[in-house]
């Protein structure tokens, strides 16, 4: 199952910023917006599923530990 994030047009824009940003500062180099748009949508249709999937987890690890928590209440 292929996830979606739905991002502001206003979102894309600043991600796009950072990274010609990014480029500038750190590479050297102008990259275009189409570039910079082109590189954004690689990241979020292959890199950002796995952070996202990371987050689930930590935050499923966190609720279980505070679950566990509330149960101790009752020993």
């Amino acid at each position: 199952m292929k996830q979606v994030f739905n991002l502001s047009k206003e979102q894309k824009e600043n991600m796009i910023d950072l990274l010609q940003g990014y480029f500038k500062d750190e590479q050297g180099e102008d990259i275009g917006n189409l570039q910079a748009m082109l590189l954004l949508d690689f990241i979020i249709d292959k890199l950002a599923p796995d952070f996202y999937n990371l987050g689930v987890e930590d935050s499923h690890q966190y609720l279980t530990e505070k679950i566990d928590d509330i149960f101790e209440i009752q020993k």
